[in-house]
């Protein structure tokens, strides 16, 4: 089937994150977008790319400056105006604001889509199909995200409570709920009407600065200083200027939760899989195990098993055997070996401290 770029479409691509969950392959010099976790030739951002390549030409990735170059060097389809270097985190609002305004600034107003680098989606048919009924509704006005089907009560992503239609394919949104605990998860999902939030957001440069303008000015008031001058000689002095001064607040809380609240956001539904690669535990969810239930990734030495499912071995050089350990996580690297369990897996972010270079 050929699928038509969609006119006047920039698809944004936040690159950010050190991923601490996902030590010792995870590091702040190389973070977990640029890696190929799942073994299959490409990293996450590029994966995501290739993902959105159908809907639009035009890309825009905003990632930290210590990793422009790698992201230039990872996707060279994409030329230096293209990524937008950050030069320190400020979550995802100030993220995905700068890239809208700095749109706007070059293009005029466009339809924007916010797609993480770091998800892993199973079906990219269904998911594009899913953002041209997300983009339908953002031109008229809404602050649409694309819910995902839940499979399970989990306790790892936030919600969604899904309202009345507004057109064929669009919901309203009743209001986002943070990552809720596993007995409301599985009374949400037993009474219906949610789904899980996957961060996704596409929106009108316009709509979306215009209600920053109304909930955070100082925030929209700053990513449009820096857009004006990004372009410009002056870019780097007015960067290092306003940067610091803009808050740092969540997309969720600072747009999709009150305008929500005021009926301005809607939600797509989206069928296909859909995963956040967080930790150890949800790379182990995405890949097969082979015949003798061990998952194995870039590793080429051999993994016995005794008394112990559900095991995963990530870049083991050396021969190893695991005996009545259940979920079993080995991380092997140049310089590190990770021993956990899945069902320790987000505690990894701990450990991941205790090795941390003073100042880092």
């Amino acid at each position: 089937m050929t699928e038509s770029p969609i006119d006047g479409f920039v698809a944004v691509v936040p690159a950010g994150g050190v991923g601490s969950r996902l030590w010792p392959l995870s590091r702040p010099e190389r973070p977990k977008f640029l890696l190929d976790l799942l073994g299959t030739g490409t990293s996450l951002l590029q994966a995501t790319l290739e993902r959105l390549a159908p809907l639009t030409g035009e890309v825009v990735v905003v990632t930290g400056a210590a990793h422009a170059n790698a992201v230039l060097e990872q996707c060279p389809q994409l030329g230096q105006a293209d990524v937008l270097a950050e030069p320190s985190p400020r979550d995802s609002m100030a993220a995905i604001a700068l890239a809208a305004a700095v749109i706007e600034q070059r293009m005029g107003p466009r339809v924007i889509g916010s797609f993480a680098a770091d998800h892993v989606i199973g079906d990219p048919l269904a998911f594009r199909a899913a953002v041209r009924t997300a983009v339908g509704a953002a031109q008229d006005g809404y602050v649409v995200t694309i819910g995902v089907e839940p499979t399970e009560p989990s306790t790892a992503f936030g919600y969604i409570q899904v309202g009345s239609e507004y057109s064929e394919g669009v919901e309203r949104v009743i209001a986002f709920t943070e990552k809720p605990d596993a007995q409301t998860a599985s009374v949400m999902l037993a009474g219906g009407g949610y789904v899980w939030n996957a961060g996704m957001f596409v929106v009108r440069t316009d709509v979306l600065l215009g209600k920053l303008a109304e909930l955070q000015p100082t925030l929209e008031q700053g990513v449009r200083r820096i857009a004006a001058a990004w372009d410009s000689p002056q870019k780097e002095s007015v960067l290092a200027d306003v940067w610091p001064t803009l808050t740092r607040i969540a997309i969720d809380h600072a747009i999709a939760e009150p305008v929500a609240a005021q009926g301005g956001v809607a939600v797509v539904q989206g069928s296909f899989d859909w995963r956040d690669v967080g930790d150890f535990a949800s790379v182990a969810d995405i890949l097969q195990p082979d015949a003798d239930g061990v998952i194995r990734v870039a590793g080429s030495a051999p993994v016995g098993v005794v008394a112990a499912d559900g095991v995963i071995a990530i870049g083991v050089t050396k021969a190893l055997a695991v005996v009545g350990i259940e979920g079993a996580v080995i991380v092997e690297t140049e310089d590190a070996i990770l021993v956990t369990t899945r069902a320790s897996a987000q505690l990894v972010k701990d450990a991941a401290k205790l090795f941390q270079k003073p100042g880092s």
